[in-house]
């Protein structure tokens, strides 16, 4: 009985067909999600952004004006610098439980000290830490653009 049965099972494997046999092989089809095409635009502009956000920073220096966890006193402070120096950046930055106040994006150490002495005299000879970070810098196409308004 086992003789027959295998019999038989080889006789019908040996008309079977394969797979690659109903298909045609020059003929492929795929079927993607149209979001696919989306996402990959969104991700070149985000690349294209990111570069240009590269281009316009550079390694030079900052001021860390202050650290508390007095609120009012570090929006006092910023007011201060802002009036003073409109032609600079004041970064505020809170790291719980501390507000941090930084001033500046300098390409030179010299630069930065100049600012360091007058703000230290400025707010009653308080420490002032120069930081070495990435720091915005302008182009000089752009800069070149805002002499000439």
């Amino acid at each position: 009985m086992k003789r027959i049965i295998i019999s038989i099972l080889t006789f019908l494997s040996l008309h079977t067909q394969a797979q690659t046999d109903s298909i045609p092989k020059n003929n492929v089809i795929v079927h993607s999600d149209f979001r696919l095409e989306i996402l990959g635009r969104k991700e070149a502009e985000l690349n294209a952004a990111m570069a240009k956000t590269l281009e316009r920073s550079a390694i030079g220096y900052r001021l860390q004006i202050l650290s508390t966890n007095d609120k009012e006193l570090a929006f006092k402070t910023r007011t201060q610098l802002l009036q003073k120096f409109p032609e600079q950046k004041v970064y505020m930055y809170f790291q719980a439980p501390y507000v941090k106040l930084k001033f500046g994006n300098f390409k030179t150490k010299q630069e930065a000290e100049g600012y360091r002495r007058q703000i230290s005299n400025m707010l009653g000879g308080i420490s002032i830490y120069l930081l070495n970070e990435r720091v915005e810098i302008k182009p000089e196409k752009d800069v070149k653009d805002e002499d000439a308004k």
